[in-house]
């Protein structure tokens, strides 16, 4: 009897995390990346950089040194972010061949995604994207940043990126450890929420710190699909998982069920002190 009550029990919880498992729909995963049909070549010149694009504005050495970046960054050189609420200044490099990882991190997304100093570019700034009706549907959700009321070079409503955005262990954040910019989360509490979700997020090392761009949350070439593969350190179980906004871990305010966490918990990834681990509930990711 006690044999078949486990059996039992073993066999709705191994139904319960497969449930959780949620397919995406059967679009490509480059989803709005497909820029109206242009594909990679839209963000990607294959020869030439810029030029080879059509978009070169100036005759810029470093085009296409980095990553074969097809669009013209050349108006964001040297200019400076104030992001966080003003609490992060961010001063962008005066080149594609700086070397430092804000120029992939931050500098190629702005060179399509920034509303100030390099505006429209190709963008309609308009989201390309189906969402939820529980969005607000006062305006558009646009696709521009640095775009708010606070002024025309203002990036104050922005999350924080950039070399002075750095992440660190202890004290209210996750009881992780740092070596040379990379963080592992092997702590109590750390991997504890890493079984209880994951750790997709990718910060960038600067001076052996590990810090915050834009692609530390956004992986650019995935919309909507986020792949949980067998021996991943995630806890989930391993198959395909909705994200929104190209993020990078499982992330889908769609989900029918009222108490669904997921949202809230990608951003605990970095927010330890928001987490269940660190206030003493014992609630794992809720699909």
């Amino acid at each position: 009897m006690t044999r078949r009550v486990h059996l039992i029990l073993f066999l709705f919880s191994a139904s319960a995390m497969a449930g959780a498992q949620i397919v995406s729909p059967a679009t490509d995963v480059l989803g709005a990346h497909l820029n109206y049909g242009r594909g990679c070549t839209a963000c990607h010149a294959p020869h030439s950089g810029a030029n080879g694009n059509g978009m070169a504005r100036t005759a810029d050495p470093g085009s296409g040194s980095v990553a074969l970046w097809g669009e013209d960054a050349s108006a964001l050189y040297g200019k400076t972010m104030v992001t966080g609420g003003g609490s992060y200044v961010e001063v962008l490099p005066t080149s594609m061949s700086a070397g430092t990882p804000d120029v992939e991190g931050i500098m190629t997304c702005l060179s399509c995604h920034d509303g100030n100093y390099a505006s429209q570019a190709m963008m309609k700034n308009r989201l390309y994207e189906s969402l939820p009706g529980t969005y607000g549907s006062a305006n558009q959700v646009p696709t521009l940043i640095g775009t708010a009321a606070g002024g025309a070079t203002s990036y104050l409503s922005e999350h924080p990126v950039g070399l002075s955005a750095s992440l660190s262990c202890g004290g209210s954040a996750w009881d992780c450890s740092e070596a040379g910019g990379v963080i592992t989360m092997k702590g109590p509490n750390s991997s504890r929420f890493v079984n209880n979700y994951g750790f997709f997020v990718k910060p960038a090392s600067y001076n052996n710190a590990a810090v915050v761009m834009c692609t530390t949350c956004h992986d650019p070439h995935d919309m909507s699909v986020v792949t949980i593969s067998t021996g991943s350190t995630s806890g989930l179980p391993p198959g395909t998982y909705a994200t929104m906004f190209f993020l990078r871990g499982p992330y889908n305010p769609n989900d029918p069920n009222p108490q669904s966490n997921q949202t809230a918990q990608f951003c605990r990834q970095c927010h330890a002190d928001l987490s269940n681990e660190m206030n003493g509930s014992t609630a794992r990711t809720i699909f």
